[in-house]
């Protein structure tokens, strides 16, 4: 495997959480960098050294916006 893909969105009292699609990996960060830095520990962590951990991360961000009627 190459790439891995994280679902991105901002927590309702700041910080973001991430969550890997296709794997069991969730993380969280209080800034952008600090989310990248846990997304990688977190990456490295989940793969055994036997498998092959991604080389390329993507981070979607994703904004929900609410609108009332």
């Amino acid at each position: 495997m190459s790439e891995i893909l994280f679902i991105v969105k901002e927590d309702e009292d700041g910080g973001y959480h991430a969550r890997a699609v296709g794997y069991s990996i969730f993380t969280q960060g209080d800034t952008r960098e600090e989310l990248e830095a846990m997304v990688r520990d977190a990456v490295k962590c989940h793969f055994d050294p036997e498998q092959e951990a991604p080389k390329i991360i993507h981070l979607h961000y994703v904004h929900d916006e609410v609108i009332a009627l």
